[in-house]
């Protein structure tokens, strides 16, 4: 049958949506111009959401994002429960996704290595 066993995966997918759509036009503090949510994770019982999100920018604006997520945390939880319609309105909690550092950090890694340089000689 479809759709059996994947029904957390479809809440976490739109609840990536509409907190990307919040972020993007609900929310007014400026730092929020920077972050993208990357990814949603879900317990299977659809009260806890692991909201992962990235910044483009440094530092500072890392650090600024966070704070800004901790203070609109129950601002983007109250909006979640009115568009998904779901017997209870799931708890968030916002994690940092490095994701694209580590890939970067490897991507220069990998170029630092001089082409047809494998050690023997």
């Amino acid at each position: 049958m479809k759709g059996r066993g994947d029904r957390h995966a479809r809440v976490a997918e739109r609840i990536r949506e509409e907190v990307s759509l919040i972020l993007q036009n609900k929310v007014k503090d400026p730092g929020m111009r920077v972050v993208t949510v990357t990814d949603v994770t879900v317990t299977p019982d659809l009260k806890n959401a692991r909201i992962h999100y990235s910044v483009l920018g440094g530092d500072e604006d890392r650090l600024a994002v966070r704070d800004a997520l901790r203070r609109s945390k129950g601002f983007i939880r109250k909006e979640l429960g009115k568009t998904l319609q779901l017997r209870y309105s799931p708890e968030v909690a916002f994690l940092y996704d490095d994701t694209y550092e580590k890939g970067a950090r490897i991507d220069r890694l990998l170029r630092s290595i001089r082409p047809g340089d494998d050690g023997e000689k």
